[in-house]
């Protein structure tokens, strides 16, 4: 059973796709996936591996809607601005079919998190591609090519999210950097909440707590602009340490503003 939350992620993922004014035959990819019930179960183990085993944040159905909605947001804003993605620019497939890969990826990027920590962007491909194969396969019947080009965009994007692979499509950096936002409070709470004893690690789940924020608006000298809102400065840690260090790997860095803005103070720019 689906939580209010992933509810609520959902029916803004059909909003902003309603924008995109896509044909649909897309649409219904969108929904496949997001209806799946092995993707749903996997997430919620994933989740539970995460949180209760490892006590560390959030890894399921809400984050990963989470991703593939900043993902949605930062396409159409790159489309408004005339920006092809990978896939149009080599003339493989349309901003429809990257919108497809970058959603599919978003909802199964943190898969093998339901395996563990250590390698999990390799072991979420792995149990990603005959989930891709068979959804696609679904979506798309009869054509095999756009299936399988579909399938290589969004499984590089899966096992690039962490910033710590070389990466070389639009669409695989624009997965990573919609990875990265999903850094505010929510996701650090329930973690903290099991765990009252300091270790190892927790600065990322403080620094996580202090986000209020963070908005994928349409920028001002570049097509997309993130501006993160804070409690305290602690925050800077998460957004130096991860978001930044994830744009900064990204194919998708030049298309990139990053402010960030503890209350009552002036924000400062990193790009």
């Amino acid at each position: 059973m689906r939580s209010p939350k992933e509810n609520s992620l959902e029916n803004k993922i059909i909003r902003e796709l309603e924008k995109l004014s896509l044909s649909e035959t897309s649409k219904n990819a969108v929904k496949l996936i997001l209806s799946d019930e092995e993707v749903q179960l996997t997430q919620d183990i994933a989740n539970n591996v995460s949180i209760v085993r490892l006590g560390i944040n959030d890894h399921g159905p809400v984050h990963m809607r989470i991703v593939a909605l900043n993902v949605i947001i930062m396409l159409g804003l790159l489309r408004e601005e005339g920006i092809k993605t990978s896939m149009e620019n080599e003339e493989s497939g349309d901003f429809e079919d990257s919108l497809i890969a970058c959603v599919y990826a978003s909802m199964l990027h943190d898969l093998g998190m339901s395996i563990g920590r250590q390698d999990h962007e390799l072991h979420s491909t792995n149990l990603s591609l005959p989930i891709l194969d068979r959804l696609l396969a679904s979506a798309f019947p009869g054509n095999l090519r756009k299936k399988l080009i579909i399938q290589s965009i969004a499984l590089e994007a899966i096992s690039g999210h962490m910033g710590n692979r070389s990466i070389n499509s639009l669409e695989a950096g624009l997965v990573q950097i919609a990875d990265g936002c999903d850094m505010t409070s929510g996701r650090a709470r329930i973690s903290m909440s099991l765990s009252n004893n300091p270790r190892a690690g927790d600065i990322h789940q403080y620094s996580a707590n202090s986000i209020e924020n963070v908005r994928i608006i349409k920028g001002q000298e570049k097509p997309i602009r993130l501006e993160v809102s804070m409690s305290s400065e602690v925050g800077l840690f998460q957004v130096e340490e991860v978001l930044l260090g994830k744009i900064s790997r990204s194919t998708a860095k030049p298309y990139i503003e990053l402010f960030a803005q503890v209350k009552s103070k002036d924000p400062k720019r990193y790009l």
